[in-house]
């Protein structure tokens, strides 16, 4: 090997192997495509092999392009790594952090931690991206997120995870429904119920059925969400019951619509919120103090502490 790949040419063929286009690849990474083409071409020559089938219509790795590629992203996380441990030796919570956040979480606890920290920690800059667990987590391994706050447990592999926090379940009824006059309500009585759902993706879904000890089965779902927010007004409706994370109540989600909860008598109806980040990664004391800042500041409620 005459030369050895440039961080440049590793990161354009992640960006070409993302895209699967020259042009929109080109873009993501503020280049022209003809300076992109280049250095994957270039790549390819040093390397002595072909990544990328190319004709007019797709662009194609060949089985060495998605090992290679594999290993781009190991190698573009690691040098990422070698930054951010340089940069600890400023302050901590003093740089820039990209941190993903699951929707059922973002708008409840954002607002109210993002206050402390440009109170707490004017120079600290946090990057925030909302999606799904799972596409955060597939973020986080190609490096382009540092950390994620999510429900836990989620299936990721070489990854480390902090609880932070429990958040209960609280049942949503609307006004008169049986449910309601319960004198005690238990994660039995949901059975054969019209629980409406966020839709497969949702990590919530997934966790309020574990939590209720519940299967598909035992429940009559007519329609799925995208949102609480949709979720409530569902509800509103009369088209079923839902479960709400408790965090959510501290907000006006159920402002004006009548809409009535409660709680479940039994204990452990609830989620696990942590921190999740990749295990090599050289800030994980940092992100340990991040976790402990959200403890203290970024909970809509009281909680005990973690253990």
């Amino acid at each position: 090997m005459s030369h050895p790949p440039t961080l440049k040419q590793l990161k354009y063929l992640c960006a070409v192997a993302e895209h699967l286009h020259f042009g929109r690849a080109a873009r993501a990474c503020f280049v022209s495509q003809s300076t992109l083409s280049s250095g994957i071409q270039e790549l390819e020559e040093h390397l002595g092999v072909v990544l990328l089938e190319r004709n007019s219509k797709r662009v194609l790795l060949t089985d060495v392009g998605r090992d290679a590629v594999a290993r781009s992203h190991q190698i573009l996380n690691a040098v990422d790594d070698l930054a951010a441990l340089c940069e600890r030796a400023a302050l901590p919570l003093s740089g820039r952090m990209r941190l993903g956040v699951i929707p059922t979480i973002a708008p409840y606890m954002l607002p109210r931690l993002l206050q402390q920290l440009r109170a707490e920690h004017p120079e600290f800059q946090l990057f925030i991206r909302e999606d799904l667990s799972q596409h955060l987590v597939d973020a986080l391994h190609q490096g382009e997120l540092d950390l994620l706050l999510l429900a836990i447990p989620f299936p990721a592999e070489g990854v480390e995870s902090l609880h932070l926090f429990y958040d209960d379940f609280v049942l949503a009824y609307p006004p008169h429904h049986s449910l309601g006059r319960l004198e005690q309500l238990r994660t039995r009585d949901l059975r054969g119920q019209e629980l409406l759902l966020l839709e497969e993706g949702h990590c919530l879904r997934g966790h309020a059925l574990a939590a209720c000890q519940l299967s598909a089965g035992d429940l009559s779902v007519p329609y799925q969400a995208t949102s609480l927010h949709t979720l409530v007004q569902m509800v509103a409706n009369g088209i079923g019951i839902t479960l709400l994370p408790r965090m959510a109540l501290d907000t006006p989600i159920l402002s004006g619509t009548g809409v009535r909860t409660k709680a479940f008598a039994e204990s452990g109806v609830r989620r696990a919120i942590g921190l999740m980040w990749r295990r090599q990664a050289a800030r994980s004391e940092e992100f340990r103090l991040f976790g402990e800042f959200i403890r203290q500041h970024g909970v809509p409620f009281s909680v005990p502490a973690a253990h």
